[in-house]
């Protein structure tokens, strides 16, 4: 017999035909290993995180974005289910007259801050005896009333004219002088010798208002903020004209060590015995260490109410009294950027507070 001899060229070329026909399973193959990188990539980022997170491992961008997709639709989709669900379950209640189920405790960075250990209960005993004997308490005993000395940089433009005209117009107690190129440690010197409680020098660049540094007198505290978003009472839709009365205060989410000093400080701008016939408000609200403030009059309004469940016609109709809030303008926000010791010293100032860039170690840790 003779035996059939091997072809050694034929199964060269078969198996570089084999290699050049492409893969009917490389999209399942690819598809698979884009999976086994999301797992990988969820078990690095500690199983269950963010859809990016579970999605980060995938070093395929188009892959990556299609699980991306796919993630988020599912998401969504659960979300829809889960709200439709609470909401059947509520109008269920409704009719039978139950008490719904609790709504769901929405996370923000607000309620899921940092615990910060210089958080101060305004009641207790150690905070009261330390404001009885810091630099405001003779303001909030009523035995030194508030009088502002309102300055700026040098050479104002005509933007800031405006806004000192409406800042005025809000600190009933303030007082407005030119700067005339003095500096500012004689300027702080003018204003305690005349019994000025407090200094305001705003400042100005490029005819941005840009800044704000408010100096406690005679013997300080001084606080340098950053101002942003600046809006004039003229450029806000349906606003009002401020009148002469003095004005009430807010002041809302001051809590830590800090915030309560600086809350302190702000208020000792305004008078303590505010005018409700006026039924103006002047609103500090401290948000993620940044201040916005507002300026309103509220106003009430008697009002005409239906009740649709009542059958007859002639008692449907109520009377209710409503408030409304008529802004007067300015408003801005103010971004603490130093807190100073004594008043303003730029050279040998000793301060109490300075951001620093190893305290600020998460999103949600906050100062104020």
């Amino acid at each position: 017999m003779v035996k059939a001899q091997k072809n050694p060229k034929r199964h060269k070329s078969e198996h570089s035909d084999d290699s050049r026909k492409p893969s009917t399973s490389g999209g399942e193959g690819d598809r698979g290993r884009g999976e086994n990188d999301a797992a990988a990539g969820g078990k690095r980022s500690g199983g269950g995180g963010s859809i990016g997170q579970q999605t980060s491992g995938i070093r395929n961008k188009q892959k990556r974005s299609e699980l991306y997709n796919k993630l988020k639709h599912q998401k969504e989709k659960t979300k829809t289910k889960e709200r439709r669900k609470r909401q059947k379950e509520t109008a269920r209640a409704e009719e039978l007259g139950l008490e719904p189920a609790p709504k769901p405790v929405q996370y923000t960075l607000e309620n899921t801050r940092e615990a910060d250990d210089t958080m101060v209960d305004p009641t207790d005993e150690e905070v009261m005896a330390d404001e009885n004997d810091d630099e405001f308490a003779a303001h909030f005993a009523n035995a030194r009333p508030p009088k502002v000395l309102i300055t700026t940089s040098y050479k104002p433009s005509k933007i800031m004219y405006t806004f000192l005209s409406e800042m005025l117009e809000l600190l009933p107690c303030a007082e407005y002088y030119k700067r005339n190129g003095f500096p500012l440690k004689k300027i702080v010197k003018f204003a305690a010798n005349r019994g000025y409680t407090d200094l305001m020098v705003f400042n100005e660049d490029r005819k941005q208002i840009n800044g704000l540094l408010l100096v406690h007198l005679p013997d300080g505290p001084t606080a340098h903020f950053r101002l942003s978003n600046l809006k004039l009472g003229r450029d806000i839709k349906g606003h009002g004209r401020s009148t002469n009365h003095k004005p009430e205060l807010i002041l809302n989410h001051f809590d830590t060590r800090l915030g309560h000093r600086l809350g302190r400080m702000l208020a000792s701008l305004f008078p303590q015995d505010p005018q409700f016939r006026g039924r103006r408000v002047v609103t500090f609200h401290n948000q993620r260490d940044f201040i916005f403030l507002r300026h309103h009059r509220y106003i009430f309004e008697e009002k005409e109410t239906r009740d649709q469940a009542a059958k007859d016609p002639a008692k449907a109709k109520k009377k209710a009294v409503i408030a409304r809030l008529q802004e007067l303008g300015p408003r801005f926000t103010l971004k603490l950027l130093s807190l100073q010791k004594g008043t303003f010293d730029s050279r040998n100032g000793e301060f109490e507070w300075l951001p620093k860039k190893e305290n600020k170690t998460s999103r949600r840790r906050f100062f104020l």
